[in-house]
């Protein structure tokens, strides 16, 4: 099983190195990198390329690792107890399987992506240290014990909301998605739209990154704020020629909603474009 990028996916050779070796080493693939570089896209593509079924864990600030194995739902079997039901009988039929075990239990080797990891409490990616590592755990009500089929390639994200456990990330593979540079950009630029005018990418592109480059911006735009960006310059038929004649410190860009998502970043724009006229006074 190797992954050598798709075609609508556009994967530097550092990050097809890493995914290899996370498959080689059977260990997970810890990625990072700034919101929106498509960390979570990088696990739906590689089930794409290696054929194989994909299951998403995506991870909220209540998620309990839990979760993740199983949950034995004690209301329902009350509820059913008290309607007489004749399942209460066995308790197998309260216990939920969570994502880990459903990976467990796949009859292909699956990808199972554990998506933003920080956004749970710390001890979440603790709690999953054995079960990572051994691949199996313990249902205690059924008394069953769930080993898997065969090692899953496991893909977990995180967007550096909080530091992750040591002892985590010693059992990781890592790998950081660097922000891509113009060129690689264009390429990614040119997956989504095919064909598009390329005066009027590198136009769109010279201002993109002028404006992450800004001192102050509380949030830079990220490739999928590009791509909506250009999605709506196409649409509103803005020529190359008009984005040329742009300067982000004189005027805000145009559609720029697609690309400054707080107002105190659109507010530090309207003041640089206010002292450039009086400047210019």
């Amino acid at each position: 099983m190797r992954f050598e990028g798709t075609k609508s996916y556009v994967a530097t050779d550092d990050l097809k190195i890493a995914v290899n070796a996370a498959i080689v080493l059977q260990r997970p693939l810890l990625v990072k990198g700034e919101p929106g570089t498509g960390k979570t896209v990088l696990a739906q593509e590689v089930a794409a390329a290696l054929g194989a079924p994909l299951i998403e864990w995506h991870v909220k600030s209540t998620t309990k690792a839990q979760q993740g194995l199983y949950e034995y739902d004690a209301v329902a079997r009350l509820r059913d107890s008290q309607l007489g039901d004749a399942r209460v009988h066995d308790i197998a039929n309260y216990i939920r399987k969570g994502k880990l075990w459903t990976a467990f239990a796949a009859d292909a080797r699956p990808v199972l992506l554990i998506d933003e990891v920080d956004k749970a409490d710390i001890e979440f990616p603790n709690d999953l240290l054995q079960e990572l590592d051994r691949m199996e755990f313990h249902v205690y009500e059924t008394g069953e014990q769930v080993k898997a089929r065969q090692r899953p390639v496991v893909i977990i994200t995180s967007n550096n909301e909080k530091e992750l456990p040591d002892a985590f990330l010693r059992r990781c593979f890592f790998h950081y998605i660097r922000f891509p540079d113009a060129q690689t950009m264009r390429a990614i630029v040119e997956v989504h739209f095919p064909g598009i005018k390329q005066r009027l990418v590198g136009e769109a592109l010279r201002l993109f990154y002028d404006l992450r480059d800004v001192p102050g911006l509380k949030k830079k735009p990220s490739t999928s704020e590009l791509i909506d960006w250009l999605k709506l310059l196409l649409a509103e038929d803005v020529e190359a020629e008009t984005l040329r004649e742009q300067d982000i410190r004189k005027t805000i860009p145009p559609l720029h909603g697609a690309l400054l998502k707080n107002e105190q970043d659109v507010h530090l724009f309207e003041r640089l474009a206010f002292m450039a006229r009086r400047e210019q006074r």
